[in-house]
């Protein structure tokens, strides 16, 4: 299989050589990011997209002109939403020429959900195409598989989309677009079995370090969530090369989940002022602080750590001793939260959104990212994955995606309200307008994040993890539910991801 991939990764590289026409290179590059084998054509795509944003563009038809502006956007190049002028009439307003084209106006509404703050041009696009795909679909005048990727689109937009899960429906949807290059899609149905393969090792090796934690620490309130944190993880990185980054990254959700629900659903608040203080002291000698059914998770937690630092090189270690630092911080956050539970305090809007974004454990995770990849993550890039306000939006579409899900399901973090409770009580509110106001913020967070792609263009790999964050948040909490605690509509994507192999 990998012979084969690399036989066919060379016909690949030779349309970029050989290439001359702007739109086919535009498309090549489109495909190959859907198909999910971009990860094997970084400097080509690179280059290419470098080369069309630095010359002129002029087309006539929307498809070309929304994938160029989408695709230089994804990878931090800027476009003007000028770019879409040709479209509009005197009055300022897009054309009805164009409401009768399908794939134009999917590629112009995919397009504009890389919007920044103050761009109503594209909000207008959004609104626009919207609307004339919804009538499309409603008239049932889309044929397969235009009608289902509108559909998709329509439910989520492509750059919010989880990529394996899009790349699974683009593998049997390719081969039926005029144009369509088989080789490049054996290539990705051959490159997608072969991750599989080092997905389900992984998989395995860390179901086993599952088992023997779980039986060790004998805590009877554990959520086996091993999968899904996995998936979690592979959602972030699934490329060949970082097997240790995701096998860290998802013990550390787990240690990461042992610690909340102690906190959230079992301890006692002497309890947790205890495990508070023995995780900032970080040292064997503590556990005499924890009563005795806490003790082998403690145990648990500190010789993980170790071993995470054994793991990496030297250059890397001063990483795992950050993420330790934000894994104390969660801990103290988590206690601040119960001691409000505890003392039935009713926190203003703006007091629980600005705690509740740090115990989205968002802060930790980024830092998690980063561990177990060297030299290949620069210094700066780590700061960046460390402090940015990016990592903050990121925090609270998390936060608020759960809340909202937390209250559809009757489910609230403990006796502690949340960001919806306090809106409605802070300002008299429905449900239904509490959720408004929430994806109203979940918006501009978005735009924010998007920001960071030409503002932090030199960091865009670590960037690109803190977006695919937010991507797999919005992946978890789909339809306002919380597929990471209730996951049984998972297992055939699951399956999908991990087990069943494309065929050939």
């Amino acid at each position: 299989m990998r012979q084969r991939a690399d036989n066919l990764r060379e016909k690949v590289r030779t349309l970029f050589r050989t290439s001359g026409d702007v739109v086919a290179r535009i498309k090549l590059v489109d495909s190959i990011q859907h198909l999910g084998v971009g990860h094997l054509f970084n400097e080509e795509i690179s280059t290419t997209l470098s080369d069309i944003h630095a010359n002129e563009f002029t087309s006539s038809s929307l498809y070309e002109v929304a994938l160029r502006f989408r695709l230089l956007r994804e990878h931090g190049l800027w476009v003007s939403p000028a770019t879409f002028n040709i479209f509009k009439g005197d009055d300022g307003r897009f054309i009805n020429e164009i409401a009768d084209e399908p794939s134009g106006l999917l590629s112009l509404y995919n397009a504009a959900y890389l919007l920044v703050h103050d761009e109503p041009e594209l909000e207008e696009a959004i609104s626009f195409s919207r609307h004339h795909l919804k009538s499309m679909m409603q008239c049932g005048n889309l044929k397969h598989p235009l009608a289902d990727q509108v559909k998709r689109a329509l439910h989520l937009p492509l750059p919010r989309t989880y990529k394996r899960v899009e790349t699974l429906y683009y593998l049997s949807e390719y081969g039926q677009e005029e144009g369509h290059i088989s080789f490049l899609l054996d290539l990705a149905k051959v490159d997608f079995n072969i991750l599989q393969g080092v997905h389900l090792k992984e998989l395995k090796a860390i179901s086993e370090w599952w088992k023997d934690l779980n039986g060790y620490v004998g805590l009877s309130y554990l959520r086996d969530r091993l999968v899904e944190s996995y998936t979690w993880s592979q959602m972030l990185f699934y490329e060949e090369g970082l097997e240790l980054t995701r096998i860290i990254f998802t013990k550390i959700i787990v240690l990461m989940v042992i610690m909340d629900d102690t906190y959230d659903s079992h301890a006692t608040i002497q309890e947790c002022r205890k495990l508070n203080e023995a995780i900032q002291r970080w040292d064997e000698s503590a556990v005499f602080l924890l009563p005795e059914y806490l003790k082998k998770f403690y145990n648990e937690l500190l010789n993980n750590f170790k071993e995470f630092e054994d793991q990496v090189t030297i250059n890397d270690k001063y990483r795992v001793a950050y993420a330790k630092k934000e894994f104390q911080k969660l801990s103290h956050y988590f206690l601040q939260e119960a001691e409000w539970s505890h003392n039935n305090y009713k926190p203003s809007f703006e007091e629980q959104v600005a705690l509740s974004t740090k115990t989205s454990t968002v802060q930790l995770l980024c830092v998690s990212t980063t561990v177990g990849q060297g030299d290949a993550i620069s210094n700066e890039a780590f700061q960046w994955a460390a402090s940015s306000s990016t990592v903050t939006s990121c925090a609270k579409i998390l936060r608020f995606m759960n809340d909202i899900a937390s209250f559809k399901c009757g489910k609230n973090k403990g006796d502690m309200v949340s960001t919806v409770e306090c809106y409605m009580n802070e300002h008299k509110v429905i449900t239904e307008i509490a959720f408004v106001k929430l994806d109203s913020l979940i918006e501009d967070e978005w735009r924010t994040m998007n920001h960071a792609r030409y503002e932090d263009h030199q960091l865009l790999p670590v960037v690109q993890r803190v977006l695919n964050m937010a991507i797999s948040i919005m992946f978890f909490y789909d339809k306002r539910k919380d597929a990471y605690t209730f996951s049984t509509h998972l297992q055939e994507i699951v399956r999908s991801l991990f087990v069943n192999p494309i065929p050939m």
